[in-house]
């Protein structure tokens, strides 16, 4: 297994600044991740920095409540895809959802994806820690219903992360529709490889390093 393949390499805290995002830039051309993730200010930046690299740029939209409107989430997309961004993740309206508005998550997912295909990836995040299981299927369904290319456990800046049982629940609920990226909370290559076992083929961490080298870090997004 290329576990560095897995990995979108990632930093979205309010107060990175550009040396921050340069590190990551350079560790994941050093160990050639899937991906950096990072926030949309930052996109034309990392672009420019991995023109000739194998490393896809990763952004977010809605994030990281997911609580703006579709038309914002709609323009945030149009706005990283010129400045070069590869894949988005963006944050579905967790209270849409929770409220039974199943038709605005929907139409916000097939708005976001019609605008990203057939240049970027979209992964909607679904905040797991935030809904029930059924909800969390619903939430599975509709990503698949708008075309989406993986669902997503988490933000990373809920009350938890992304757990095996959410990872196999989502997995059984897509099949091989789209695929399942988890993220939060996981610091070491143990947990990394128990979310891969559990279905996932993204993995979302600031820990990429410490997995690549064995070790164990605390420093989630």
């Amino acid at each position: 297994m290329e576990i560095n393949r897995y990995i979108d390499h990632t930093i979205l805290k309010a107060d990175t600044d550009e040396l921050g995002v340069l590190k990551i830039i350079n560790e994941a051309r050093q160990y050639h991740f899937a991906s950096v993730c990072i926030n949309p200010t930052w996109v034309k930046y990392a672009s420019d920095q991995l023109k000739s690299s194998d490393v896809k740029v990763c952004t977010v939209i809605g994030f990281p409540l997911g609580a703006s409107t579709v038309e914002t989430k709609i323009y945030e997309a149009k706005d990283a895809l010129i400045n070069g961004a590869d894949e988005l993740d963006m944050v579905i309206n967790i209270g849409a959802l929770k409220t039974g508005h199943f038709k605005t998550v929907l139409n916000e997912i097939t708005g976001v994806v019609n605008i990203a295909h057939p240049q970027a990836i979209v992964k909607v995040i679904i905040e797991t820690a935030l809904l029930t299981d059924e909800q969390k299927i619903k939430a599975c369904e509709l990503a698949v219903a708008a075309g989406a290319d993986f669902v997503k456990t988490s933000t990373g800046f809920a009350v938890s992360g992304a757990s095996v049982a959410d990872v196999a629940l989502m997995k059984s609920t897509v099949g091989n529709l789209t695929q399942v990226k988890a993220s939060g909370g996981i610091y070491s290559l143990e947990d990394a490889e128990k979310m891969i076992a559990a279905g996932a083929t993204r993995i979302g961490t600031s820990a990429g390093i410490a997995i690549m080298k064995g070790q164990v870090s605390k420093n989630d997004y």
